[in-house]
């Protein structure tokens, strides 16, 4: 018998976090010998060395103007990001807000810096549809095939789940079937190719899709747009060295004007250029985004994982 998507997913994570749980130790300081330990959520999954290279130029210059060194990694999972940071097998983390809200609840994670876009530091989730698939607004998707991200995923799982609830539609019942895709990548491949009718994804996904043309925005609209969220973080481990942390924070801040990086290689979410960092964040704000999914209860992803795993 074929094993359950989602029940890989759990394995994967699973192995996932064991090997980062045997490299757990103190806190790394930036030498050589200790690199400051860098692990960032798989948000495009299939796309590691993309996701990676998006953020080397950043940390590069970093390393160049304050001598610190990095070790960079995607995580296999956005759970095993979490328990990366928590089991002190990292020193930093690229999250999305609702991962954050988890490693924080866990005293495991603290702001960090913020990418910055058109003066803002937000983003956007959405729920997308193939054109011919005879959705007009989100209260169509009931008996449509539904594809969602990993289970911790604001932008492609909870923001869209939320804004569904709100709505009156109950996925894990009124979905007529819900494909949990794993990544934003792989919900609008989905999407794409014709397997599913809808789907959650963030727009910085949808449009970096569209620009590698792995989709044809022709084909596919938008059914429903979300809020702002709070730009996906990068977070520090509470025990790293308050003087680290500050050298950090100025370096974040100061990250367009440093020497041996050029405009074009500030990027942020979904590989698309930003202005810049700020390291100037609220950790109220970030409470309060969890707000926006309050609706997705622990028995609500369980349900829908169910309904996943029925297909």
């Amino acid at each position: 018998m074929k094993r359950p998507t989602f029940l890989k997913s759990l394995l994967g994570a699973a192995i996932a976090v064991a090997s980062f749980t045997t490299l757990a130790q103190s806190q790394h300081d930036g030498s050589a010998a200790r690199p400051l330990r860098v692990i960032l959520i798989p948000a495009d999954g299939g796309t590691e060395d993309g996701t990676r290279k998006d953020f080397q130029p950043i940390f590069g210059a970093i390393s160049q103007a304050t001598g610190l060194n990095f070790d960079i990694k995607v995580g296999q999972s956005y759970s095993a990001v979490i328990e990366a940071m928590c089991g002190g097998a990292a020193d930093i983390a690229w999250y999305g807000p609702a991962s954050y809200l988890q490693a924080k609840a866990r005293g495991c994670a603290e702001l960090l810096a913020l990418a910055v876009r058109n003066g803002e530091s937000v983003y956007y989730s959405g729920i997308f549809s193939r054109a011919d698939a005879g959705i007009r607004g989100i209260a169509d998707l009931k008996g449509k095939r539904i594809a969602l991200g990993d289970v911790n995923s604001t932008s492609s799982f909870n923001v869209p789940v939320a804004m569904m609830i709100a709505a009156g539609v109950d996925p894990a019942r009124q979905a007529g079937a819900i494909n949990m895709a794993g990544s934003h990548a792989n919900v609008l491949k989905a999407l794409a190719e014709g397997l599913v009718d809808a789907g959650g994804a963030s727009f910085d996904s949808f449009e970096k899709a569209v620009n590698a043309n792995a989709i044809d925005p022709a084909k596919v609209k938008v059914i429903v747009k979300s809020t702002p969220i709070p730009y996906p973080p990068l977070a520090i481990h509470p025990k790293v060295a308050e003087a680290l942390k500050a050298k950090l924070r100025d370096a974040f801040n100061n990250i367009d004007k440093l020497p041996g990086i050029s405009k074009e290689q500030i990027r942020g979410y979904g590989g698309g250029k930003v202005d810049g960092y700020t390291s100037k964040v609220s950790e109220a704000d970030m409470a309060a985004a969890g707000k926006m999914f309050e609706l997705v209860t622990d028995s609500v992803k369980v349900e829908i994982m169910k309904k996943a795993s029925a297909r």
